[in-house]
């Protein structure tokens, strides 16, 4: 490839999402939500506890007010970690009023009540809040998108929420700590 033929990010970025998946659907979703450039700005663990800062707790209280927003969440296990999150949750009903055609995966506009929309929606609280308390409005907090993995039966559901619970202690493993 020529210097002149550079891909733009859009080209270049994998499909986060499953196609032809409908993100509405109900069942348990593990998400992973990352700090912009995996800054630690969340907290720090210690003695295999994970100490929040300012920004930590704003992330765990707006986490844990997501179901008042979209009633149609309840929330599992989660953990806020010095520069990222993961959490389960679980979309639980369906409004059925309204056609539910399949949610394109590259779309910038997902469905009303998707994974994407719920946690899209969290990601500007958050951001909105620590901007407006530390005076930099405008400024990325996350990381562009998130990870999801569609939690497929119990099994599946107790693994991941075993790795929630053990993040802490593997957290000098992580290939971001610092």
């Amino acid at each position: 490839m020529k210097n002149n033929e550079r891909l733009s990010s859009k080209q270049i970025r994998k499909k986060l999402r499953l196609e032809n998946y409908d993100y509405r659907s109900p069942g348990a979703y593990f998400v992973t939500i990352c700090t912009q450039g995996h800054q630690s700005a969340l907290g720090k663990v210690v003695d295999l506890n994970v100490e929040l800062t300012w920004r930590g707790k704003i992330v765990h209280e707006l986490w844990e007010e997501i179901p008042q927003h979209f009633s149609n969440v309840k929330l599992d296990e989660f953990v806020v970690m010095p520069n990222h999150m993961h959490g389960i949750l679980w979309i639980v009903e369906q409004n059925t009023s309204i056609p539910c055609p399949r949610e394109n995966p590259n779309s910038v506009n997902p469905q009303a009540g998707s994974l994407g929309v719920i946690v899209r929606s969290f990601k500007s609280a958050v951001t909105r809040k620590v901007n407006q308390i530390s005076h930099t409005q405008g400024a990325r907090f996350w990381q562009r998108s998130f990870h999801d993995h569609i939690l497929r039966d119990e099994n599946d559901l107790d693994q991941h929420r075993k790795y929630i619970l053990e993040n802490p202690i593997r957290w000098k493993l992580d290939e971001y700590y610092r």
